[in-house]
């Protein structure tokens, strides 16, 4: 049986952004192909999860909350779905994930700072976070395929 890895279902050509597009490129395209031979992928959107639409409004977190370009708390849903996944990685046994950076759900070391400005500061975004506290390693769609051995030790 393989060990299962949870990937951001955007970066695998999900339209599940914001926006109602992905963040899948040729090159995360052959990543992925890479890593399916030796793992399970588990595909997830946490703010799909959560009970939040496709497309909808940007969101950035601000503080300990999520909030919406037009001020709309959604830290509710953003809270929902981190458990899900978190929840998922557990009952699944997942030793890391691959996440899409800078965003309020599944960024990793960085985040947008909640003014909408596209301004970056130190920080997780809460499935990130939640996941991190299980002690799953965390990659994102800039991951090398060298990487991957340095997971498994």
């Amino acid at each position: 049986m393989k060990e299962k890895i949870l990937v951001s279902a955007c970066l695998l050509g999900i339209n599940c952004k914001y926006n109602g597009s992905s963040n899948q490129t040729k090159e995360l395209e052959r990543k992925f192909k890479h890593l399916a031979l030796n793992y399970e992928i588990l595909s997830v959107c946490p703010e799909e999860l959560g009970g939040l639409a496709t497309p909808r409004e940007v969101a950035e977190i601000n503080g300990e909350k999520v909030f919406t370009k037009s001020g709309k708390d959604v830290t509710e849903q953003f809270s929902k779905g981190a458990k899900i996944c978190a929840d998922l990685a557990l009952k699944n046994g997942c030793k890391f994930a691959v996440l899409k950076s800078k965003s309020p759900s599944c960024g990793s070391e960085f985040i947008y700072d909640g003014t909408f400005s596209k301004t970056l500061k130190t920080g997780d975004g809460f499935t990130a976070r939640a996941l991190k506290q299980l002690g799953v390693k965390i990659l994102d769609e800039n991951f090398s395929l060298d990487d991957e051995i340095n997971l498994i030790i």
